[in-house]
């Protein structure tokens, strides 16, 4: 989808190029739009050797089981994000351990997946009803038989063959900045 109208000014936009890019410029304050982005997280939350999986109750991937997730809000921080996320699809409390995943998925509306491993604090698992229509814990064995979406079976392996900690919050890092937060091996 093109766009035709600034979102800082409302004055049309022209394409232009720009570091030999076309991008779209707006004709009165030069406002530059960079592209479309859109950025998700999800949640690999283990308990007594089981992983927390929801099944999807809407498009995309309707009836498959997957890990909780969903997009950060604007001012969110990820970090705040994830934990939103898993407590308001399943009930489950989780705190961030470490990054284990990204993945990059360049198309029209250009998204980043990033995976979290977190640890289980409190709760029993509840669909939300909206987005999920069942959530639990499931062993190996028990997903076996279940229609696991192929991404989340690809988490799955990354979790149970990670060999170092992932990335983990830099606290001396995180300390200094304006509310950044910072990942690191």
């Amino acid at each position: 989808m093109a766009v035709n109208f600034c979102m800082s000014c409302g004055h049309p936009m022209e394409t232009r190029e720009i570091d030999g890019v076309d991008r779209r410029v707006c004709t009165a304050c030069g406002h530059v739009h960079w592209g479309n982005y859109s950025i998700g997280v999800g949640a690999l939350v283990f308990k007594d050797e089981k992983m927390l999986l929801v099944r999807r109750a809407q498009e995309p991937g309707k009836g498959k089981w997957t890990n909780p997730g969903g997009y950060i809000e604007q001012l969110e921080p990820i970090e705040q994000t994830i934990v939103r996320e898993v407590l308001e699809e399943t009930g489950i409390q989780a705190e961030v351990k470490s990054i284990v995943a990204v993945r990059d998925q360049p198309r029209s509306v250009h998204n980043v997946y990033i995976a979290f491993e977190m640890n289980y604090v409190e709760g029993e698992p509840r669909p939300d009803e909206v987005e999920v229509d069942q959530a639990g814990f499931f062993s190996l064995e028990e997903m076996k038989e279940m229609e696991l979406a192929s991404f989340t079976r690809w988490l799955l392996d990354v979790a149970l063959h990670v060999d170092k900690n992932g990335l983990t919050i830099d606290q001396k890092a995180t300390a200094v900045g304006n509310g950044d937060v910072y990942f690191r091996l």
